[in-house]
């Protein structure tokens, strides 16, 4: 098989469009380049649903964290201590736990695919990390900015949307993005979780760990692996810089930058 062939017929392979057939010798490096891109497509997936709807959810944790009434405050209080304090993976495990039960039981019996199972993990869990970087610029909104909302007559809802959020995201901006770069990177956790892959359509690290069984030379996949998510980390990184110079467009030129700083310790 050419490198033209392999291409054809693994691109889009983990997403069921291809080849139905894995590669089961002569692996050349064309193959595993292709069908471990093809498997980021998952981890993109996953990725970018979490990020979308755990920004929403995060947004009103943090809102309800700040709030002065007890009954908000204390679930979004303990909703982040639970998924902040405890590792993603024993997350991923007691929710395959949780789901699998469910589907015995007869109750939405889709939860165990990994394509909705793992990805509510996901959004719950960015969203309490999210969550607490909100409520920490949230409260570090300078309060000259309040007081001249204030002044103008703002108040309310009108004075949150347009003084206090806008305030907000761009003072969390910066951690937001290694969040985000944080997350992308924790999608591969999903291979080790309970959550099956269909029909062979895993993610990257599923046929990285293919190719490594088969060759028994893992130093070919993984580096792979990791090339691609290198890509991912500049192009989110990339993205992220355009909407902080739009959350900062009235700032000195200094302050529309993000500079990658990586979590060591999460």
């Amino acid at each position: 098989m050419t490198c033209v062939e392999a291409i054809q017929g693994y691109a889009l392979r983990s997403i069921g469009i291809g080849e139905r057939l894995l590669p089961r010798e002569d692996f050349t490096l064309c193959q595993q380049i292709t069908l471990i891109g093809s498997g980021v497509l998952w981890n993109i997936y996953f990725g970018l649903l979490a990020l979308v709807i755990g920004f929403f959810i995060a947004n009103a944790v943090a809102v309800a964290k700040a709030s002065p009434r007890y009954w908000l405050r204390k679930p979004a209080e303990w909703f982040i201590l639970v998924f902040r304090g405890s590792p993603l993976f024993i997350q991923f495990f007691l929710a395959y736990f949780i789901f699998l039960s469910m589907k015995q039981a007869g109750i939405l019996p889709f939860l165990t695919a990994a394509q909705a199972g793992a990805l509510i993990v996901l959004i719950l869990n960015t969203a309490a990390y999210s969550g607490e970087i909100f409520f920490g610029a949230l409260r570090t909104v300078p309060r000259g900015d309040l007081e001249a909302a204030d002044a103008y007559g703002l108040t309310g809802w009108s004075r949150f949307r347009r003084i206090t959020w806008p305030t907000t995201m761009r003072l969390a901006w910066p951690a937001y993005t290694n969040e985000a770069i944080f997350l992308f990177h924790a999608t591969t956790l999903v291979f080790f979780s309970g959550f099956p892959a269909q029909r062979q359509q895993g993610d990257a690290l599923y046929y990285a760990n293919y190719f490594a069984d088969k060759t028994f030379n893992p130093f070919v996949p993984y580096p792979i692996v990791a090339g691609y998510f290198i890509l991912l980390t500049l192009a989110i990184i990339g993205l992220f810089n355009l909407m902080n110079r739009r959350l900062n467009r009235h700032m000195p030129q200094e302050a529309r930058r993000i500079r990658y700083r990586p979590q060591l310790i999460r």
